[in-house]
C-alpha cells in the first residue's frame, strides 16, 4: 500500500512562520525582561528552539529554553519532566511550544510542572494547529491552521530541509 504524502509547508514556509510566530511572541511579551519558551520533547522542541533563536535576534528578551519531557502517547501515567530547575520559573512567561495542536492533551498534561509553581502567563505556540481539540487548549501563537479529519496524520520534520506533510 502506497501512503500520499501531501505537502503543506516547505522549509521556507516554516522559516516564515517560525519568523512570524517569533515577533508576536515579542510583541506580546516586550515589557518582560525575560521569557521560557518550554518544548515538548520531540519536534516540539526542536520547533522551541528555533523559535528561542529567533527571539534573540529580534529582541532584547532574555531567552530562557526549556524542555518537556512527558509520554505523549500516555501522559496521565507518565511523569511530566523539565530540564531545568522549577524555581528558576518563578513568575515567568512560560511559552510552551509544541509541533502539532491535535486534541490539545499533550499540551494540558505538558503544563503539569508549571502549575506548581506562580507564574506570570502560560502560553501556547504550535507551527500547525488542527483544530480538533479535546481540551481548553487555544493556541496564542499558530504557525498554519489546518482543518483535517481525525483519521489524517500531520507529519512535522524539523531536520536539514524542515517540512510539514499530510499523511
Amino acid at each position: 500500500m502506497v501512503v500520499e504524502k501531501n505537502l503543506i509547508l516547505d522549509a521556507h514556509q516554516i522559516r516564515q512562520k517560525i519568523k512570524r510566530i517569533a515577533v508576536e511572541i515579542y510583541e506580546h511579551n516586550f515589557k518582560e525582561k525575560s521569557i521560557v519558551v518550554a518544548g515538548i520533547e520531540g519536534q516540539g522542541h526542536i520547533l522551541a528552539k528555533l523559535l528561542a533563536k529567533e527571539v534573540r535576534q529580534i529582541s532584547p528578551l532574555e531567552v530562557m529554553l526549556v524542555k518537556v519531557s512527558l509520554d505523549k502517547l500516555a501522559p496521565q501515567q507518565s511523569e511530566v519532566t523539565l530540564d531545568c530547575d522549577i524555581k528558576s520559573l518563578k513568575k515567568k512567561c512560560i511559552i510552551l511550544v509544541d509541533d502539532v495542536l491535535n486534541t490539545g492533551r499533550t499540551f494540558a498534561y505538558g503544563m503539569k510542572p508549571f502549575l506548581d509553581i506562580e507564574v506570570k502567563k502560560i502560553e501556547t505556540a504550535v507551527l500547525v494547529n488542527r483544530s480538533h481539540t479535546l481540551f481548553p487548549i487555544y493556541p496564542q501563537y499558530t504557525g498554519y491552521g489546518l482543518t483535517t479529519t481525525i483519521k489524517d496524520h500531520v507529519a512535522v520534520d524539523l531536520g536539514k530541509e524542515p517540512t510539514v506533510y499530510l499523511v
